[in-house]
Parts: C-alpha cells; sequence; structure tokens
C-alpha cells in the first residue's frame, strides 16, 4: 500500500494525526527534499529505509514504491504541504494504477493555509475579496493560455503565488500590466510556519525590490490583494444580530448592545 501524505507547511507539529500515523508505521518513506522539514523523519521507525526524492526521477521513485510492495511493505511518499497543490501525485498514481499497487490520499495544511495564519490573514473578506486564486508565474514549465498571471490579476481578486520567488521582477511586471496599482498591498512569506520564516510587507510597486532586500528568492508566497491590509471590510452577516440564520432570529435594533 502506497500513502500520498501532506507534510504540512513547515511546522512539524502542523501534520494531521493520521500522516503522523503513517510515518510511525512506515516501511519505507520517500519524501519531497528540503521542503519537507526534518524533524517530521524523526517520527519514522528506525527500521525505516528513507529515501529523498529531491535527487530522484519519477522512473526512480517507482522503482523503490515497486520494490517495497513486492516485499509487502508499507510506503508513505510524503509531499510538502497538500500533494495536490503542485505535487506532481498524478502523474505516480497513474503508474501505480498501471501496476496494479493500490494507494490513497491523506492531505495535509497548505502552506499558504500556513501564510494565511502567519500573517493573521483571511482571504475572504466581505466586500473586499470573497475569490482566492492559487496559482504561479509561468518559467520553464508552461501555463495554459489563459491562465498567464496578468489574465488572472485582472479579475483583481486575493491572488496566492507559488513557485515565483525566484522571478519577483517578471511578477511585479505581470501585475502592473494587468493594470493593478503599484500602491496594491502584496504580503511575501518565506517558508511559511518554519523556525527561520521571514514575512515582508509591501506592494506591487516594491515587490522586486523588497524580495532583494530581504534576500527572499525562492521557497516563498507572494499574497497580492487588498485582503493583506485587511482594511475597509464589512462586517461578516453570519454574526450580525440583525440578521436572521437557520440557528438563531434576527434582533429588533433597540436589543442589539455593544459588548462592554
Amino acid at each position: 500500500m502506497v500513502y500520498f501524505v501532506g507534510a504540512g507547511p513547515g511546522d512539524p507539529e502542523l501534520i494531521t494525526v493520521k500522516g503522523q500515523n503513517l510515518l510511525k508505521n512506515a516501511d519505507v518513506v520517500i519524501y519531497a527534499g528540503s521542503l519537507v522539514n526534518p524533524e517530521l523523519l524523526e517520527n519514522c521507525s528506525r527500521c525505516a529505509e528513507i529515501y529523498n526524492s529531491a535527487t530522484m526521477t519519477l522512473e526512480e521513485v517507482l522503482a523503490i514504491i515497486k520494490k517495497s510492495e513486492k516485499s509487502g511493505k508499507t510506503t508513505v511518499r510524503l509531499h510538502t504541504g497538500d500533494p495536490s497543490l503542485y505535487g506532481a501525485i498524478r502523474e505516480q498514481m497513474d503508474e501505480l494504477d498501471k501496476l496494479g499497487i493500490p494507494y490513497e490520499s491523506v492531505p495535509g495544511v497548505s502552506s499558504f493555509c500556513g501564510a494565511a495564519a502567519s500573517l493573521n490573514l483571511e482571504y475572504t473578506l466581505p466586500d473586499v475579496s470573497q475569490t482566492v486564486i492559487i496559482t504561479r508565474l509561468e518559467g520553464r514549465t508552461l501555463v495554459p493560455e489563459k491562465e498567464r498571471l496578468a489574465s488572472l490579476a485582472a479579475h483583481n481578486t486575493t491572488l496566492v503565488l507559488f513557485l515565483s520567488a525566484g522571478m519577483m521582477g517578471k511578477v511585479q511586471e505581470e501585475l502592473l500590466s494587468a493594470g493593478l496599482s503599484p500602491h496594491t498591498p502584496v504580503a511575501i512569506v518565506y517558508k511559511a510556519t518554519w523556525k527561520d520564516e521571514k514575512r515582508v510587507i509591501c506592494t506591487v510597486g516594491t515587490l522586486a525590490e523588497s524580495a532583494q532586500v530581504h534576500e527572499i528568492s525562492k521557497t516563498a508566497l507572494i499574497i497580492v490583494g487588498n485582503v493583506v491590509s485587511h482594511s475597509d471590510y464589512s462586517r461578516s452577516k453570519l454574526y450580525d444580530p440583525s440578521f436572521t440564520t437557520e440557528f438563531r432570529k434576527s434582533l429588533d435594533n433597540s436589543k442589539i448592545r455593544s459588548p462592554e
């Protein structure tokens, strides 16, 4: 059996209980190199075979899985964050399907959630943004034509950019070409939830300069949008006393008291 497990964003306590238990009981662990906090590997059995996939090809990863399966062993494929985001898991699963090897996915806390927690940020503020676009800048790996950053940024929603920290100048250029104001707030979060995390608040107009000053060129998320400044938002209807829900009726304005 193969388990694709989300390691979480970095803090070793942010792996799920299920993921941690699978690590403890795995016979073979193939982890995603420096993107996975090595402290997580301390959960592994002393007898477990541990491999770093950063130096391996897909074929080499599959060879280890095939050998493990043939020996009746359990394999954990440990991916950073949540495996469903930029984890390249579908190609692995397709090959396992061909080989008749069973597998299961175990979700993890994505780094975009970890970054929001570090910033005490809410991505979906009423009257500011109700949509989050998770994407990346086109680099050596292309993106579909309609998903170019400038096209997506034109929607003026909250943007979370993965795999783009090494191209800050190009990111800034694309955002400005989409019509975003140079004053639009931006957060750069390097290694979200790790001990050496860095958080930088800047603007679209100062993005490239800020990244250079703080020496950030990899392993960082870029969050773009007015939610970063968390100002000028409206109160949620969910807890508004004048709003009726399935579980409570609205109150008369005269009966609404402010907290003392």
